[in-house]
């Protein structure tokens, strides 16, 4: 069954040149051509295109893209490795979420009981390492006014309270949700003031949702990816 560009596009309301740049981009095999040049699809075509598709919103684009070209290149250890990664970040972002919320379950009105010196501080590098990013990042979350930590007056060094590691935290978690710099700094604000989670309910529920979508995408998309490759 011979099928053009227009017939794979129409099934999702694409158009003829996103079939072809998707399959100049590995994402689709390589279609045969008529005497006169016209791309020629399959069935397997479609079904590629269907799978990168539904892989899409469980991976994100250029990891879905990475995928369907691992797959394509007989490369299933490539792909899975992929895979993988995917459900790592999903499994640490669930991770994060839930330290967020257990930090804001100890927060109490008019805030945090201060530390005692030394008790339970940390430094830039072990805190941006536990999170998977740069001190850099932190860095530039403090000149947006996102967390302030101390300095060690001896030596200089940033000092993270518990406080400051809690803020941290709803910062990064709401970085991940999509927040802009400025908005997560009144939000912030307003968790300090109100003393709760107040602030942060609907949008830690609306991340919590989000994650719990990247998981079902994930399921829809493994099936998918694993009719495909049994396709003739």
């Amino acid at each position: 069954m011979r099928l053009r560009p227009i017939d794979l596009a129409r099934e999702h309301g694409l158009s003829t040149q996103a079939v072809r740049n998707y399959e100049e981009a590995g994402i689709l095999p390589s279609a045969g051509r008529s005497p006169s040049g016209y791309r020629l699809y399959a069935p397997r075509h479609a079904a590629a295109l269907r799978t990168f598709l539904a892989l899409v919103p469980a991976h994100g684009h250029a990891t879905a893209g990475a995928i369907m070209r691992a797959v394509n290149g007989d490369e299933v250890e490539e792909a899975l490795r992929l895979i993988d990664g995917s459900h790592a970040q999903l499994a640490d972002d669930r991770r994060t979420l839930e330290e967020v919320e257990e930090a804001l379950r100890g927060l109490t009105p008019g805030g945090a009981r201060p530390p005692e010196p030394g008790e339970g501080v940390t430094f830039i590098g072990p805190l941006a390492h536990r999170l998977g990013i740069r001190p850099a990042t932190l860095r530039t979350w403090e000149r947006a006014g996102l967390v302030v930590p101390r300095r060690d007056p001896r030596t200089g060094y940033r000092v993270y309270t518990p406080a400051d590691v809690r803020d941290v935290l709803l910062a990064h978690q709401l970085r991940r949700g999509g927040y802009g710099l400025e908005r997560i700094a009144r939000v912030l604000e307003r968790v300090r003031a109100a003393g709760g989670a107040g602030p942060l309910g609907a949008a830690l529920r609306e991340w919590r949702e989000r994650l719990t979508a990247r998981g079902l995408a994930m399921l829809a998309g493994a099936a998918a990816l694993d009719g495909y490759r049994k396709t003739p």
